[in-house]
Protein backbone atom coordinates (compact mmCIF):
# COMPACT_ATOMS: atom_id res chain seq x y z
CA UNK A 1 0.00 0.00 0.00
CA UNK A 2 1.79 3.40 -0.94
CA UNK A 3 1.06 5.79 1.85
CA UNK A 4 0.55 9.08 0.32
CA UNK A 5 1.10 11.95 2.43
CA UNK A 6 0.09 15.58 1.09
CA UNK A 7 1.76 18.34 1.98
CA UNK A 8 0.58 21.34 0.68
CA UNK A 9 2.25 24.68 1.07
CA UNK A 10 -0.86 27.04 0.47
CA UNK A 11 0.42 29.45 3.17
CA UNK A 12 -1.18 32.56 3.66
CA UNK A 13 0.24 36.25 5.16
CA UNK A 14 3.78 37.07 5.48
CA UNK A 15 4.40 34.51 8.87
CA UNK A 16 3.92 31.68 6.40
CA UNK A 17 5.73 33.21 3.43
CA UNK A 18 8.73 33.10 6.36
CA UNK A 19 8.96 30.07 7.91
CA UNK A 20 8.68 28.26 4.59
CA UNK A 21 11.29 30.23 3.02
CA UNK A 22 13.40 29.45 6.50
CA UNK A 23 13.32 25.92 6.63
CA UNK A 24 16.79 23.97 6.51
CA UNK A 25 15.56 20.77 5.25
CA UNK A 26 13.43 20.76 1.86
CA UNK A 27 12.93 19.82 -1.60
CA UNK A 28 12.99 22.65 -3.84
CA UNK A 29 12.40 23.09 -7.15
CA UNK A 30 13.30 25.98 -9.04
CA UNK A 31 11.98 27.88 -12.71
CA UNK A 32 14.46 29.91 -14.09
CA UNK A 33 13.31 31.19 -17.42
CA UNK A 34 16.16 31.51 -20.35
CA UNK A 35 16.29 31.81 -23.84
CA UNK A 36 16.05 29.46 -25.88
CA UNK A 37 15.79 27.06 -23.13
CA UNK A 38 13.96 27.64 -19.41
CA UNK A 39 15.56 25.38 -16.76
CA UNK A 40 13.84 23.37 -13.76
CA UNK A 41 16.59 23.49 -10.70
CA UNK A 42 15.80 20.36 -8.07
CA UNK A 43 17.74 20.92 -5.06
CA UNK A 44 17.30 18.62 -1.98
CA UNK A 45 18.63 19.53 1.50
CA UNK A 46 16.47 17.41 3.27
CA UNK A 47 17.71 14.29 5.68
CA UNK A 48 16.96 10.78 5.58
CA UNK A 49 14.57 11.30 2.53
CA UNK A 50 15.85 9.49 -0.79
CA UNK A 51 13.42 11.22 -4.12
CA UNK A 52 12.61 8.64 -6.58
CA UNK A 53 10.31 10.76 -8.99
CA UNK A 54 9.05 14.20 -9.57
CA UNK A 55 5.80 15.00 -11.29
CA UNK A 56 5.06 19.32 -12.40
CA UNK A 57 1.49 20.01 -13.05
CA UNK A 58 0.85 23.27 -15.01
CA UNK A 59 -2.86 23.58 -14.74
CA UNK A 60 -3.70 25.68 -12.23
CA UNK A 61 -0.62 28.20 -13.04
CA UNK A 62 -1.48 31.81 -13.21
CA UNK A 63 0.07 32.08 -16.64
CA UNK A 64 -1.99 28.90 -17.96
CA UNK A 65 1.39 27.65 -18.98
CA UNK A 66 2.05 24.33 -21.46
CA UNK A 67 5.51 22.62 -22.41
CA UNK A 68 6.60 23.55 -26.20
CA UNK A 69 8.51 21.14 -27.49
CA UNK A 70 7.90 20.80 -31.04
CA UNK A 71 6.99 23.02 -33.44
CA UNK A 72 3.73 23.88 -34.03
CA UNK A 73 1.24 23.01 -31.58
CA UNK A 74 0.23 25.50 -28.62
CA UNK A 75 3.52 26.91 -27.68
CA UNK A 76 4.57 29.94 -29.68
CA UNK A 77 7.59 30.34 -32.07
CA UNK A 78 11.15 28.68 -30.30
CA UNK A 79 9.88 25.06 -28.67
CA UNK A 80 12.68 23.09 -26.68
CA UNK A 81 12.14 19.21 -26.20
CA UNK A 82 13.13 17.61 -22.50
CA UNK A 83 16.73 17.71 -21.55
CA UNK A 84 18.08 16.02 -18.72
CA UNK A 85 20.36 17.46 -16.32
CA UNK A 86 21.99 15.22 -13.98
CA UNK A 87 20.88 11.55 -12.44
CA UNK A 88 17.42 11.15 -14.25
CA UNK A 89 15.72 9.31 -17.31
CA UNK A 90 15.18 11.00 -20.42
CA UNK A 91 11.39 11.07 -20.84
CA UNK A 92 9.26 12.78 -23.98
CA UNK A 93 6.93 15.37 -23.25
CA UNK A 94 4.07 15.87 -25.92
CA UNK A 95 4.11 19.35 -27.31
CA UNK A 96 1.20 21.83 -25.24
CA UNK A 97 1.26 19.12 -22.31
CA UNK A 98 0.74 20.83 -19.04
CA UNK A 99 2.00 17.89 -16.82
CA UNK A 100 5.53 15.78 -17.28
CA UNK A 101 7.01 12.97 -14.81
CA UNK A 102 10.41 12.06 -14.08
CA UNK A 103 12.05 9.20 -12.32
CA UNK A 104 15.12 10.31 -10.13
CA UNK A 105 17.66 8.03 -9.23
CA UNK A 106 16.91 8.16 -5.19
CA UNK A 107 18.25 11.55 -5.02
CA UNK A 108 19.57 12.15 -1.57
CA UNK A 109 20.88 14.90 0.63
CA UNK A 110 22.98 17.52 -1.32
CA UNK A 111 21.94 16.77 -4.44
CA UNK A 112 20.86 18.54 -7.33
CA UNK A 113 19.24 17.84 -10.79
CA UNK A 114 17.30 19.71 -13.52
CA UNK A 115 16.16 19.59 -17.17
CA UNK A 116 15.88 22.01 -19.56
CA UNK A 117 12.75 22.48 -21.64
CA UNK A 118 11.01 25.50 -23.08
CA UNK A 119 7.28 26.67 -21.42
CA UNK A 120 5.23 29.25 -22.43
CA UNK A 121 2.10 30.34 -21.64
CA UNK A 122 -1.26 30.98 -22.76
CA UNK A 123 -2.51 34.51 -21.79
CA UNK A 124 -3.99 37.06 -24.30
CA UNK A 125 -2.05 39.66 -22.84
CA UNK A 126 1.37 38.87 -21.59
CA UNK A 127 4.09 41.06 -20.42
CA UNK A 128 6.92 39.70 -23.22
CA UNK A 129 4.33 38.00 -25.42
CA UNK A 130 3.47 34.04 -25.20
CA UNK A 131 7.24 32.96 -25.71
CA UNK A 132 8.55 34.16 -22.62
CA UNK A 133 7.48 33.06 -19.08
CA UNK A 134 7.61 36.53 -16.45
CA UNK A 135 6.60 37.60 -13.26
CA UNK A 136 4.50 35.45 -11.20
CA UNK A 137 3.10 33.51 -14.22
CA UNK A 138 4.25 30.10 -12.35
CA UNK A 139 2.49 30.82 -9.25
CA UNK A 140 -0.06 27.92 -8.73
CA UNK A 141 1.68 24.94 -10.68
CA UNK A 142 2.27 22.30 -8.61
CA UNK A 143 4.99 19.84 -7.82
CA UNK A 144 4.71 16.55 -6.40
CA UNK A 145 7.71 14.70 -4.69
CA UNK A 146 7.38 10.78 -4.47
CA UNK A 147 9.86 9.35 -1.81
CA UNK A 148 11.11 5.42 -1.67
CA UNK A 149 8.92 5.04 0.96
CA UNK A 150 6.24 5.60 -1.55
CA UNK A 151 4.93 8.88 0.08
CA UNK A 152 4.09 11.51 -2.06
CA UNK A 153 4.97 15.26 -1.29
CA UNK A 154 2.71 18.32 -2.73
CA UNK A 155 3.79 21.78 -3.40
CA UNK A 156 2.83 24.78 -5.33
CA UNK A 157 4.94 27.58 -7.18
CA UNK A 158 4.71 30.80 -5.22
CA UNK A 159 5.19 33.98 -7.41
CA UNK A 160 9.06 34.38 -7.17
CA UNK A 161 8.85 30.90 -9.27
CA UNK A 162 9.93 28.21 -6.34
CA UNK A 163 8.39 25.34 -4.96
CA UNK A 164 9.47 23.86 -2.03
CA UNK A 165 7.87 21.68 0.90
CA UNK A 166 9.94 21.25 3.79
CA UNK A 167 10.19 18.03 5.94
Amino acid sequence: MIKNTILGVLFAGFGASVAQSECIQSLTVKFVESAPKDRFEIIHTATGVFVTGLRIDLQGSAGRLVFDTAAGGDGVEVFQPFEPQGDMQTIEVVDGADQLSVALNDMSTGQRAGFTIDVDDRQTQSDLGQIRVTGGEMEGARVFFSLSDGTILETRFDDANRAKVCT
